[in-house]
């Protein structure tokens, strides 16, 4: 699952994005990946590890909505099983 977000540029500066991915491990543990900066440039990375999918995605949907009172739009978003209108797992 994978969740890409951007703030408009403005002031002559590019875009700022936050891209948000889960990654399965071989154990069976989720990995949250969270990176974050100004488009076309280096930018910040963080993982953080989850016994099971249904904490990470809990933890991808909430960085996700706090981004978007920052003013972030989601630009894509992909699933890879189907999901309600709004977005969250059921």
């Amino acid at each position: 699952m994978r969740i890409y977000m951007q703030i408009p540029p403005g002031d002559n500066r590019p875009p700022r994005y936050y891209d948000l991915h889960l990654q399965e491990d071989l154990l069976g543990g989720w990995t949250l990946v969270r990176e974050w900066g100004f488009q076309g440039a280096g930018g910040r990375l963080i993982r953080d590890h989850y016994v099971d999918r249904e904490r990470a995605e809990q933890a991808m949907f909430k960085v996700r909505d706090t981004q978007l009172t920052k003013g972030y739009q989601v630009v894509f978003m992909q699933a890879d099983r189907q999901l309600p209108a709004d977005g969250t797992p059921e």
